[in-house]
């Protein structure tokens, strides 16, 4: 395989290559790439900024994350943090800091996964930067979105007897996580052994290559149901609700036998001896959305595809409860990953 150092373009020239293939696709985009700033217009609309930075051997390891896929996930975590805004993402800036190891052709596949992300879901690259880095790869993006004021829904708006929604299924991408890294174990004992990924496609792809849930806002949009809170799942469904219920000072009571688990990583939990509930629970990185609506909306979430109800909003003083299968209460803790820690 061809490998051109980074060298040879120059950090412009870079920029320039890397982006030249990317058209814009948004009104609100009047110019990207190019100059000193990009320039977007909104004119009735409230704008949404979010960013998230990535570290290599923090975040994601290139072991066994294709570069390729660890550029569309970087795209649409972002993304993901609008559509829980219930806003529209519409704007990216791309940031990288790199090392020598890495060729010009493996920041073209970083850059070929972030354009198909920005194809999928109609946003724009508008800029960014390139450095040098003694560490490895960094990848930082923001993201700008667009919503209506009165649209826009906060952690803070759940009320007691509101229902608890959640979209898809919890633990899978983390048990992705756990079957790659036990692979990678393998592999480090004897690099003649194959990855054994047979029939874990499903939790491979919730880790290597997450979706933002576009179809789930533009579905409630459809019914006319507004949430009252709403969050995506990045750190784990326990975290995510602690921040809806602090930060509307209610409390919770979610069923353990109501939350959705694929059957994937069910076997995969059982391989391992791991407690799947506790996956679902704490593991993260599912993307999915966590979102309160009305008690009158029941009729309308009941059948509504892709989406759980597993519980209610209670009082603050009855706290954040996981009622489990035999009836029993366990009091809920944030036990999500956190990169600040040892």
């Amino acid at each position: 395989m061809q490998r051109t150092e980074i060298s040879a373009y120059g950090e412009f020239g870079l920029i320039k290559h890397l982006t030249e293939k990317f058209k814009l696709e948004n009104s609100s985009t009047l110019k990207g790439v190019g100059d000193d700033a990009a320039v977007l217009s909104y004119e009735n609309k409230k704008v949404l900024v979010t960013t998230d930075l990535l570290l290599e051997g923090i975040h994601f390891d290139l072991v066994y994350v294709p570069i390729m896929h660890l550029g569309y996930k970087a795209a649409v975590v972002n993304f993901s943090d609008i559509y829980a805004m219930n806003g529209e993402p519409k704007q990216i800036t791309v940031s990288i800091g790199v090392s020598k190891r890495f060729s010009v052709e493996d920041l073209e596949l970083l850059y070929a996964g972030i354009q198909l992300a920005c194809t999928k879901y109609g946003v724009d690259l508008i800029g960014g930067d390139t450095s040098a880095s003694l560490t490895g790869l960094a990848i930082s993006i923001t993201c700008i979105g667009e919503a209506d004021a009165d649209k826009i829904v906060y952690r803070n708006g759940a009320k007691e007897n509101d229902l608890v929604c959640v979209t898809g299924d919890l633990g899978s991408a983390y048990m992705g996580l756990q079957l790659l890294e036990r692979e990678k174990a393998v592999f480090a004992g004897n690099e003649e052994v194959q990855p054994d990924f047979e029939e874990k496609d499903y939790i491979l792809k919730r880790q290597l290559k997450p979706e933002a849930r576009q179809d789930i806002i533009l579905r409630l949009r459809e019914k006319g149901i507004q949430p009252t809170s709403m969050i995506d799942i990045s750190d784990g469904l326990s975290s995510e609700l602690l921040h809806i219920c602090t930060q509307s000072d209610v409390g919770c009571r979610i069923y353990e036998d109501k939350i959705p688990i694929n059957y994937q990583a069910v076997v995969m939990a059982e391989e391992l001896n791991m407690n799947i509930v506790t996956a679902a629970l704490n593991g993260g990185e599912d993307y999915e959305l966590l979102f309160t609506v009305p008690l009158e909306d029941y009729d309308k979430m009941i059948a509504m595809e892709g989406v759980a109800i597993v519980g209610h909003i209670t009082k603050s003083a009855l706290g954040l409860q996981l009622v489990g299968r035999e009836g029993e209460e366990i009091e809920l803790r944030a036990q999500g990953w956190n990169s600040l820690e040892d």
